[in-house]
């Protein structure tokens, strides 16, 4: 085994790292990286829940219920509305909650890709989660954002805000220096 040398003055000029991630950034990369499991061909979505002490207490991503196939259920956005995937696709933010490691999120945030629907805020509001942080708001204008933006400011301790990423990727790969 090879004996590594360091002299004091090699330590003193060492310093940490600057451009490591923020916990903005690095709760927003678990969620859009979650929705990278969703099977849905028009729209991935995934979600992250994080705590007070920034730890990770649930993640999701939308896609089918349990047991439900994948192959078999539609994923159609238009037509007939049982021919849809609507009908049948849990949404990033449910299955964040429903996934998450305990029954109490009391003052937890959400980071989503999308501006959660009316359906998952009232979730969202119902669990305790108090902060809802999103990356996209490009359904701004439909009724069910319009909904969810009145509850959540008629919900008390309730606030939303969006992410503005301060580079434009992260990068992960599979290789590891050796």
């Amino acid at each position: 085994m090879d004996t590594i040398f360091v002299s004091v003055s090699d330590m003193e000029n060492i310093t940490k790292r600057t451009d490591y991630l923020s916990w903005d950034e690095y709760f927003m990369a678990v969620a859009l990286l979650s929705a990278e499991r969703s099977k849905d061909p028009s729209t991935q979505v995934g979600a992250c829940i994080a705590n007070k002490q920034n730890k990770i207490v649930g993640v999701g991503y939308n896609g089918f219920p349990i047991g439900c196939s994948d192959d078999e259920l539609p994923w159609a956005r238009g037509g007939d509305f049982l021919s849809t995937k609507y009908p049948y696709v849990c949404h990033a933010e449910l299955n964040a909650v429903l996934n998450a490691i305990s029954t109490d999120l009391t003052g937890c945030r959400i980071y989503v890709g999308l501006f959660p629907c009316n359906e998952c805020t009232k979730v969202i509001i119902q669990s305790g989660i108090n902060e809802i942080i999103y990356l996209s708001d490009k359904y701004k204008n439909s009724d069910q954002v319009k909904a969810s933006k009145r509850m959540l400011d008629m919900a008390p301790k309730m606030s939303y805000r969006q992410f503005i990423p301060k580079r434009t990727d992260i990068h992960i790969g599979f290789q590891i220096d050796s």
